[in-house]
């Protein structure tokens, strides 16, 4: 009963994207809070929120989220004169955001949500809820009349996956560090170092937040070209927010109350230490961190492969028999011809663990053929090839 129950659930989820709608498709879109006159389509133009700001936590007490990275608070319609409207329709202020998501089909999201989208007080269900709320129904693109075809609550995963995907593109960790700035309990900065550091890369000032005497919040501010579902977002000058931190000294603390030094490339900043040591044990969720001659050099994604410049996946590590199960949301992990995957209808592979590294058949040495790069994915084997690579796990 209980495998036909998912399947059918499965079905629903199927047809609930097959049958959603598409945003309307909007022609020579004006860009928002730039307009002289009134516009009255406003499914093709941001209003009266047309600011739209993606805003970032960075939580040290409690700790949430990976030690490198921020995470996220919310994606907001402000006006653009500083001020916004909030909790807009009572009746879409929906209180089941993780199953409309499922529904959708939409576990990757989900799994990045759980990593960077969480509450401080360990409650993210709620959290989505309220940003959803208080925000997400006061983007007027996102209102049912402006689908065609509209399918009940297809805004709601809109909405979560443009907010990750502008996430995504605003390292703000990365940024910082490039310019020097890294966390610590006892060195200071100031306002104008953080804020050109993230000027450099964003290309406008944010707007960053303080809570005693320590930055915790980045405002990254966009008007948009079009809808939000489709549109295009430009980086946009602040539009009536201040900043609650001093000129100086500004603390940037480290989460988890160690201290963190990174080393950065191009692309990507890592955690780096000289070799590779556990930092925790093969259970619950955890992230599985790779390391080439001693240094952390990108992680394994959700299908199992090896990926130096994109986003971590969440593996979940069950216990079982003398060792423990990995799953990622592609499905379970296996070895299988000499190479690791995750996918549905794979066989899990009971793995061990030495000294926090995956171990196979008491091994913790992985192969690939090179060290990836770019958009670029490797393969990882059980047998030897051209280059080597170990596995870290980080609990989160």
């Amino acid at each position: 009963m209980a495998s036909f129950s998912k399947i059918v659930l499965a079905s629903i989820a199927a047809l609930q994207v097959v049958l959603a709608g598409s945003p309307k498709t909007c022609s020579n879109p004006t860009l928002s809070c730039h307009n002289t006159t009134s516009i009255a389509d406003t499914c093709c133009f941001n209003a009266p929120g047309g600011q739209l700001v993606q805003t970032q936590f960075w939580d040290t007490s409690p700790s949430t989220g990976p030690s490198n990275s921020w995470t996220i608070h919310g994606l907001w319609p402000d006006h653009c004169d500083g001020t916004y409207d909030s909790n807009c329709d009572a009746s879409r202020a929906y209180t089941n955001i993780t199953s409309i998501l499922q529904s959708y089909g939409k576990t990757d999201l989900l799994s990045d949500m759980n990593t960077y989208w969480v509450d401080i007080n360990g409650d993210d269900e709620s959290f989505w809820e309220h940003e959803w709320s208080k925000h997400g129904t006061c983007i007027s693109t996102f209102k049912p009349s402006c689908y065609t075809g509209y399918t009940a609550q297809e805004e709601v995963p809109d909405f979560f996956q443009k907010t990750v995907d502008l996430f995504k593109t605003l390292d703000s960790y990365t940024a910082l560090a490039n310019a020097g700035i890294t966390p610590s309990s006892t060195e200071t900065y100031t306002s104008a170092a953080i804020l050109a550091a993230l000027k450099a890369s964003f290309g406008q000032n944010p707007t960053i937040q303080c809570s005693s005497g320590a930055l915790d919040e980045i405002w990254y501010s966009f008007d948009v070209l079009g809808s939000v579902q489709t549109g295009t977002f430009q980086p946009a000058a602040p539009v009536g927010q201040s900043s609650s931190c001093s000129s100086t000294g500004i603390k940037y603390l480290p989460k988890s109350g160690g201290t963190v030094t990174t080393t950065t490339s191009a692309t990507k900043t890592t955690t780096a230490t000289s070799t590779p040591t556990g930092t925790g044990s093969f259970s619950g969720s955890g992230y599985l961190n790779a390391y080439t001659g001693g240094s952390q050099d990108g992680c394994l994604i959700s299908a199992g492969t090896w990926y130096t410049t994109g986003t971590c996946a969440t593996y979940t590590a069950t216990a079982s028999g003398s060792g423990f199960t990995l799953k990622s949301s592609k499905g379970s992990c296996g070895i299988s011809s000499d190479t690791f995957t995750c996918a549905s209808g794979v066989t899990a592979t009971v793995f061990t663990a030495s000294n926090g590294l995956l171990a196979y058949n008491g091994a913790t040495t992985f192969y690939a053929t090179a060290v990836p790069s770019g958009s670029t994915q490797a393969t990882v084997y059980t047998s030897s090839q051209s280059v080597s690579v170990e596995f870290q796990w980080q609990s989160v």
